[in-house]
């Protein structure tokens, strides 16, 4: 089959499912376990899980990396071999309906050299709209693990101190996929201090989304994309959000619009903010 790397619809899924891991990775920020209950209760035939907080972040720790730091690669790379995962097989990844949890598993995926790796565009949503089933079986353990070779990253990181660093030259652009009231400083449900990065613009990742759930046409997104930069190149480009979360939404987005090269700050506001010597800037974006 064709090799899927953004996006793939219900019908070319339900098509290829047979050659296909498709993984659920539906969370909840404020009810944990809430992701696991609801696979429990109905997924796509076949999908397994994998836990936001367990499977695809490392341990927290004294929270200075952040509530979702990146996990080991060879961690990840293992648990998604004991799942099935091998270096020929098609990777589908969705939750509930907008992409902003499944984007995380699509981008550590080819942050480990995994290429073939998808998120169902609208989401389980989607899914059972064009009228595919879900069920409560859980599917049969792997007969053996699959073979994921350690490959060179398509995605890449960057790092609290290479922002720091950045901070008077401004090289680069941070995009902040937060909510404007989050961005902003008006509230903060999650952590402990309120505002963005200085220098950082907002781009929520809902302005991805079409009003079903899908993600707007590629060359829309090109063209909403290409105005944020304002005439700077796509690897110019910080994603970051609270947890490094969102953020890789709206990475996915710029990738599905043909825009490469951006990166990630997987630590996000979560790992700026736990320290009080950074600067913390609120209100609108710069001008």
């Amino acid at each position: 089959m064709t090799a899927y790397t953004t996006l793939i619809g219900p019908d070319d899924l339900a098509e290829h499912i047979d050659h296909c891991l498709v993984v659920d990775c539906r969370h909840d920020l404020f009810k944990h376990g809430k992701g696991a209950a609801d696979y429990a209760q109905a997924h796509i035939p076949g999908a397994r899980f994998l836990s936001m907080d367990e499977d695809l972040s490392g341990p927290k720790g004294d929270g200075s990396a952040g509530r979702h730091p990146l996990p080991d690669p060879a961690t990840l790379r293992a648990r998604l071999a004991s799942i099935g995962l091998s270096d020929d097989r098609q990777l589908v990844v969705y939750d509930a309906d907008n992409g902003s949890f499944a984007a995380r598993l699509w981008w550590m995926a080819r942050w480990l050299g995994h290429g073939s790796v998808a998120v169902l565009d609208g989401g389980l949503r989607a899914w059972q709209a064009a009228g595919y089933p879900v069920t409560a079986e859980l599917p049969q353990l792997a007969s053996a693990p699959g073979r994921l070779s350690q490959r060179p990253a398509i995605e890449s990181p960057v790092s609290v101190g290479d922002l720091m660093a950045d901070q008077s030259r401004r090289q680069r652009l941070v995009l902040d996929a937060r909510a404007p009231e989050r961005y902003r400083g008006d509230v903060e449900p999650l952590d402990p201090v309120g505002g963005h990065i200085p220098g950082s613009h907002n781009r929520p990742f809902q302005l991805n989304l079409r009003p079903d759930g899908r993600f707007k046409p590629a060359q829309v997104l090109q063209a909403e994309f290409e105005a944020a930069l304002g005439g700077r190149d796509a690897a110019s480009v910080v994603h970051s959000c609270g947890s490094g979360v969102s953020a890789c939404h709206n990475a996915l987005a710029m990738a599905h619009a043909g825009l490469r090269g951006a990166q990630l700050f997987p630590g996000s506001w979560s790992q700026w903010c736990a320290d009080a010597s950074r600067p913390v800037a609120r209100g609108a974006e710069p001008g």
